[in-house]
């Protein structure tokens, strides 16, 4: 368990951007090449429409934009950072880090830049990470980033898999921010990650520079995964609620990862979530691994659901298997 309700400080949003490329594909345009329906897709993902990043929009560039876009909504620069942790399963190159790439794009010379790889979880563990970096005192801001391009991990001609993802980017900052250390403050009150190897045939790439020399491409198990997923996400759902005694009911909002219609439903009704209550995007940009969760808060924050002041849930489950949750009071 990862609880900073000890320390005296905490970690507090104080900026959020997005940057989703500009082409759409939706699932009209994936009928034309592939043995699939619209209301096929709908029925059982909830997914409409995808964003697919241009030829020359590397996860870097998504990133970079997305890094701006939260500088500029915190008013703040890239002297005011002092840590950039980008959660991606798609990196640019096998090294350097695609945060370093960030790092150099915004012209910042200092502190300290790294990837971090949990795939659909990966911006809850960065969120996490970087956490315990400010509540310690180390560090001071922190740029937590979650990017992905997985259009270029996917094989186009099957159907079971490319019609579920998308790329995008988006990003927060974090701030250590003196606190009460009670339930009531700003910021993260409680993170909780877990793995589990033993699943990593339900979900995988089928590639990489040590096994095959090559990028590979996505295999899933998506009744395996399905069947893992609810359980998973709410036994650590279930824990943040018993490390900060708060319920379901004191949640504003719930804003899980953006997988499946059906998984999110499944979730929260287990959970006791108002319906209400629970931000859905996947039906706008399908499955953006790490990126999925930073979009739908960026979203949910830009449409006025999500203020100052409210506690929000986040969780995600993705290869390996990882699983995660993370509560914020924003």
């Amino acid at each position: 368990m990862i609880d900073a309700a000890k320390g005296k400080l905490r970690s507090v949003v104080v900026g959020l951007g997005s940057y989703l490329p500009k082409r759409i594909v939706s699932n009209a345009d994936l009928e034309k090449s592939l043995d699939t329906t619209d209301e096929w897709i709908v029925q059982r993902t909830g997914i409409r429409q995808r964003h697919v990043a241009a030829e020359d929009e590397p996860t870097s560039i998504l990133g970079l934009n997305a890094a701006r876009a939260a500088l500029a909504d915190a008013g703040l620069t890239a002297d005011d950072i002092d840590l950039v942790i980008v959660a991606t399963s798609t990196p640019d190159y096998t090294f350097p880090a695609v945060a370093t790439q960030i790092q150099a794009g915004l012209g910042m010379h200092h502190g300290a830049a790294f990837d971090l790889q949990a795939v659909c979880s990966g911006f809850i563990f960065a969120v996490a990470t970087a956490d315990k970096f400010l509540v310690s005192g180390s560090h001071k801001r922190a740029l937590v980033i979650g990017a992905e391009t997985f259009s270029r991990l996917l094989d186009w001609n099957d159907r079971t898999t490319c019609v579920l993802f998308g790329d995008g980017a988006a990003a927060i900052v974090l701030e250590a921010t003196p606190s009460a250390g009670t339930s009531s403050d700003r910021g993260v009150l409680t993170s909780h990650l877990r793995s589990d190897g033993r699943h990593r045939e339900k979900l995988y790439v089928d590639g990489g520079p040590s096994s095959t020399k090559t990028t590979g491409v996505l295999r899933m198990a998506g009744r395996e995964v399905f069947r893992h997923a609810v359980g998973m996400v709410t036994d650590v759902v279930t824990e943040a609620f018993a490390a900060t005694g708060t319920t379901a009911e004191d949640l504003d909002w719930f804003v899980p990862h953006q997988a499946n219609r059906r998984i999110i439903d499944a979730s929260a009704e287990k959970l006791g979530i108002d319906a209400r209550k629970v931000v859905i995007t996947v039906d706008m940009h399908g499955n953006t691994s790490a990126a999925s969760i930073p979009l739908a808060l960026a979203v949910a924050r830009d449409d006025g659901r999500i203020k100052r002041g409210d506690l929000v849930m986040i969780e995600a489950m993705g290869g390996g298997f990882t699983w995660a949750s993370a509560l914020i009071r924003w």
